[in-house]
């Protein structure tokens, strides 16, 4: 278990050819460039993880060095499958690249299980059920020389900070380890979670791979990115290696980054939700998630959505969206308890508790392909998009505060905004 690369800091920008030579570097502590690689990226709703250039830069390396076999299996997880427009977007153009489709319910290799006794103790008694650990079968049977997880470190709701050994486990994980450590974040509570790498699930990842994961022997790339004084997006950190700690030192460097401390709450915030990124609620309320440990009570959240059509990514999650709704965690507890639906879909019943603001403050999302029925049918207000463009422009706004009360992001997806009061030093 190493660290093969930790280059960064909350100053740095990492150029292509950095990148480039930083990847080459690491390949060679490993041995060279394998002729046969699996690569693991996320999908497009990540992307400004920079990861789509990584993987460029990783098939730019293994062609040279006449390379065989160059596969990428986008770890979409509940994700629909990336659309030809997107992969090219996301990856550009790799010829001899061979793409593959990750179906969380089928196709899948089991490892084993984490016990019930160790969720219950992570859980603090709160839950008392075991974790399958399967993964897209591809990862054992096929063969590779490397397989190299690539994605981004930033906070995350259901973890506490995104990626490592979660882009395996959940990316190309199975139905019940991505619905049921969904639901023990949920449970844990987010805010209990949000910014933290000691965190429940984290501790579920971990032990999934120190018991099965460690085997398969995979390298994780790992970005930290930021935006720099002149709006331009920058990697701040490139962290390579095969172990859980080299995902905690990408992660403080994510902290110090990616993570916003305020002094005092918000009490209206105006979000944008990018289209090529965000086309439904279990993505886009990222917006609600990212920012509700910063809102005042009784605050408003208004979030711009262009591109939003949908809620859930996976039909049955949409239906089950539409059905029960974003009505709090006390609510949301007693459906699961009372319906089959939703214990067999615990990523959506945990969804719903993040989608909720607890009844703490008013959520306005203003869209234009679902109606104000469906918006207001799960638990929100809706604006007309026109009318809300016409009063905040995200043109002429700029991220932070624009006047006394208003507060502007531009990329939810991207940070955490919290009280400093809830991250003591």
């Amino acid at each position: 278990m190493a660290t093969y690369i930790a280059h960064g800091g909350k100053d740095t920008t990492i150029t292509t050819e950095q990148k480039r030579a930083l990847l080459h570097e690491a390949l060679f502590k490993l041995g060279g460039i394998p002729k046969r690689i699996l690569v693991v990226p996320p999908d497009i709703t990540r992307l400004h993880s920079n990861a789509g250039e990584l993987t460029r830069l990783l098939y730019e390396l293994w062609e040279t060095a006449n390379g065989t076999t160059f596969d990428i299996l986008p770890a979409i997880g509940t994700h629909s499958p990336m659309t030809e427009v997107q992969i090219t977007e996301m990856y550009g153009t790799l010829p001899k690249a061979q793409y593959h489709i990750h179906h969380w319910r089928t196709g899948l290799y089991h490892f084993g299980e984490v016990p019930s006794e160790f969720i219950r103790e992570v859980s603090g008694g709160k839950l008392n059920y075991s974790i399958p650990v399967t993964v897209n079968k591809r990862l054992v049977e096929g063969n590779y020389d490397l397989i190299i997880s690539v994605g981004q470190v930033i906070p995350h709701e259901v973890v506490g900070i995104a990626n490592g050994f979660k882009n395996i486990l959940v990316g190309t994980g199975g139905v019940e380890m991505i619905n049921k450590t969904h639901f023990l974040g949920a449970v844990d509570g987010m805010e209990r979670l949000m910014g933290r790498t000691d965190t429940s699930v984290r501790r579920v990842l971990n032990y999934a791979h120190t018991h099965f994961l460690k085997q398969l022997g995979i390298v994780y790339v790992m970005s930290v990115m930021d935006v720099d004084i002149n709006g331009n997006r920058v990697m701040r950190g490139l962290y390579i290696g095969d172990d859980a700690q080299t995902f905690e030192d990408a992660a403080e460097l994510s902290r110090r980054v990616n993570m916003t401390f305020l002094d005092k709450p918000l009490s209206k915030t105006f979000v944008y939700l990018d289209p090529k990124e965000f086309k439904s609620t279990w993505l886009g309320n990222k917006a609600i998630y990212r920012t509700r440990m910063a809102m005042k009570d009784k605050g408003e959240l208004i979030i711009i959505a262009p591109g939003l059509r949908e809620f859930g990514e996976d039909a049955e999650i949409d239906r089950l969206i539409r059905k029960y709704g974003y009505h709090g965690t006390p609510t949301t507890l007693n459906s699961v308890e009372e319906n089959a639906e939703l214990q067999e879909n615990l990523s959506a019943a945990a969804h719903l508790i993040h989608g909720s603001t607890e009844g703490r403050f008013k959520v306005v999302y203003a869209t234009e392909h679902l109606s104000k029925e469906e918006i207001e049918s799960v638990g929100y207000e809706w604006a007309p998009i026109d009318a809300i463009l016409t009063k905040y422009n995200p043109e002429t706004l700029v991220d932070g505060y624009n006047d006394d009360d208003l507060f502007y992001i531009s990329e939810p997806g991207q940070g955490l905004w919290t009280l400093r009061e809830q991250f003591p030093e």
